[in-house]
């Protein structure tokens, strides 16, 4: 093959560093980038989602031990709007998914216009899924391993970064990747534990909210607790600090388990009671991403929605309020289905991402 340039995202860990491995074996010509968010503040050893020193360190020695150009991009300035959107979504009571967005945003946004600069066709990530041209449009697939299958955090993206991207461990298993890695060399990831924190929250996400929202913001303001009958059954330091499903935490005694049904910023209310409670059959969803054809308003289709990175498909209807906005029908009651989350719908093989959208409203 011609040695095509691809810049492949080093982060650290074993995943991105079999792919850069795998990459360089191909014949490609590879550029190894790390995302400097600038906000982790942690240092060598402690623990951390991703973005740290540590990470960085690993993350150069993998591109050393290939021989490959290492760039660590300053990511500070494009950091930003990802963070106040997760701010935002928490005073508006919505749970956000920032991680899904730095797919967007920036591992596929910004790192892709760096590649544009370096004359690379392609950028390469050590997700667990697959892209196929079919169709005559570039879909997304899930990745074999279905324990590490990443094809919900990847269904934002959008054809034209579909088309630039590949995954080189789409076809593999975890325990295959973690092998190979200690066979090739690359020993200090080879074990590392999987990222799964938040990289620009050091600790409790509150604290960061409290940095960023007003000190008399709702969110952030006490209020009551109380059933759905509507009868106080205890008091809470913010509505920020409940998510739709909760079970732990509450701080209150009903006879019976309690679950979080809803919150209600603007009267500073949470509302708990039975899991019967916190099921939902419809959802209301924007932003559409659509992977497969694009429906017309009015149009619908058949296939299965997922509502978490790992959760189980349902089978659903699908229906396009607008170019933009769906009513997802699910077949089943679903608990915990949390505005600011991300639905996508994947074909009736449970393979084919059809589209994606974040989730507005539940009923």
């Amino acid at each position: 093959m011609s040695r095509e340039r691809v810049v492949a995202c080093l982060s650290g860990g074993v995943d991105s560093s079999v792919a850069a491995a795998r990459l360089v074996e191909a014949g490609y010509q590879v550029v190894g980038v790390f995302m400097r968010s600038g906000v982790s503040g942690h240092s060598v050893g402690e623990k951390q989602g991703c973005c740290s020193v540590e990470d960085a360190l690993d993350a150069r020695r993998v591109a050393d031990l290939l021989g490959i150009p290492f760039y660590p991009l300053d990511m500070a300035e494009a950091f930003e709007p990802l963070i106040q959107r997760f701010v935002d979504d928490y005073a508006r009571g919505r749970t956000p998914n920032p991680c899904v967005l730095c797919n967007r945003w920036l591992k596929f946004g910004h790192v892709l216009r760096f590649a544009d600069k370096l004359g690379a066709r392609w950028v390469a990530s050590g997700h667990y899924a697959r892209v196929e041209e079919r169709r005559g449009r570039t879909t997304l697939l899930r990745g074999r391993d279905p324990r590490k299958d990443q094809s919900y955090v990847l269904a934002v993206l959008d054809q034209h970064q579909l088309a630039r991207v590949r995954f080189p461990l789409g076809e593999a298993d975890k325990d295959e990747v973690r092998a190979e890695a200690a066979a090739r060399g690359l020993v200090r990831v080879a074990d590392k534990r999987d990222s799964q924190e938040i990289c620009f929250v050091a600790g409790d996400y509150r604290d960061l909210l409290r940095e960023r929202l007003p000190a008399d913001a709702p969110a952030l303001s006490p209020g009551e607790i109380v059933d759905a009958s509507g009868a106080v059954v205890g008091r809470h330091p913010g509505v920020a600090g409940f998510t739709l499903g909760q079970r732990k935490g509450i701080g209150v005694a009903l006879g019976e388990p309690a679950y979080v049904q809803r919150t209600d910023v603007g009267r500073r209310l949470v509302v708990v009671g039975p899991k019967s409670g916190t099921l939902r059959r419809r959802i209301e969803a924007e932003d559409v991403t659509w992977v497969g054809r694009a429906l017309l308003p009015g149009e619908e289709l058949r296939g299965r929605a997922q509502i978490r990175a790992h959760g189980a498909t349902i089978p659903a209807r699908v229906r396009a309020l607008a170019p933009e906005r769906v009513e997802v029908a699910l077949d089943e009651p679903v608990s915990a289905v949390a505005a600011g989350q991300l639905v996508v719908v994947y074909a009736d093989d449970d393979e084919e991402v059809l589209l994606s959208a974040w989730i507005s409203a539940s009923e």
